[in-house]
């Protein structure tokens, strides 16, 4: 098991293997809407880039260095409903403020959203998906008692040929 890198690392990571899979997600949507209908190639391919990246960031991204567990996939899959949930409210948000909102304006309301729906989904990968077992092994450690028979030496020499 790989050492767990630190929280940019971390994150930098996550961006490239998030924004590579994102960036190939696109253009695996605009190629299968051409067979299917859009809205069907988006939730396929949706389905199949959660589970890529799951795995990407398990593999990579979170140090774990192995395979992603069912819980971690479910669990990721949550917080990406969750991120996608955050940008459909953000838009419909700005629906109901303003009239005829401009490209820019919903540019720049949706990249902000989907920033902060990343960095939150950044955080809950981290730590709650992909963080180590901290409690597990802190229940099952016990401490070392040790009992000293007998009286102990008296000079220091005696204390290192002991030990």
């Amino acid at each position: 098991m790989s050492e767990k890198p630190g929280a940019i690392t971390a994150f930098a990571r996550f961006v490239l293997c998030g924004g590579g899979v994102g960036i190939a997600s696109s253009f695996a949507v605009t190629g299968l809407a051409s067979w299917i209908p859009w809205f069907l190639a988006n939730a396929l391919i949706a389905v199949v880039s959660t589970l890529l990246s799951t795995e990407l960031h398990a593999r990579f991204t979170f140090g774990k260095g192995g395979r992603a567990t069912w819980r971690q996939h479910t669990q990721s899959a949550g917080s990406a409903v969750a991120a996608y949930a955050v940008t459909c409210l953000a838009m419909l948000l700005l629906q109901q403020l303003v009239a005829a909102p401009g490209a820019r304006l919903e540019q720049v309301v949706y990249l902000s959203a989907s920033a902060l729906a990343g960095a939150a989904r950044f955080a809950v990968l981290r730590l709650v998906v992909f963080a180590r077992n901290r409690s597990r092994a802190t229940t099952t450690a016990r401490p070392v008692r040790t009992t000293v028979s007998g009286a102990a030496p008296a000079d220091r020499s005696a204390l290192c040929r002991a030990a």
